[in-house]
């Protein structure tokens, strides 16, 4: 790993993540910002290697084939850096860093 993407990756954990509805995620990052996303805008950024190719890292997945009305079933931490989730479409095997999903949910209109 290069310095920058060490760096990039150093996104303290949220204070605080929510479940508002089945379809929408929120956090309260500890820099005071409140933000939230949509399953679907989460599993777009997926980053697991079914969606992204683990050698050039392209993205597999096509964003259109996630569907907008998609929820989360489960959501689990992963050690002290990320969240696992489980989508209704099945997809269970993204691991979503503290930067992925601020990211994510800096990118979301919500």
């Amino acid at each position: 790993m290069t310095e920058a993407a060490g760096k990039s990756d150093r996104v303290p954990a949220p204070a605080r993540i929510g479940r508002r509805e089945p379809s929408k995620l929120t956090f309260e990052w500890q820099d005071g910002v409140e933000n939230a996303a949509t399953a679907a805008e989460i599993r777009r950024g997926c980053p697991c290697a079914h969606c992204v190719d683990e050698h050039t890292g392209r993205a597999i997945l096509d964003p259109a084939s996630v569907p907008d009305h998609l929820t989360q079933t489960e959501v689990s931490l992963v050690g002290n850096y990320a969240i696992g989730i489980v989508f209704s479409d099945g997809h269970r095997t993204g691991i979503f860093t503290w930067a992925n999903l601020r990211r994510i949910s800096d990118a979301s209109d919500l």
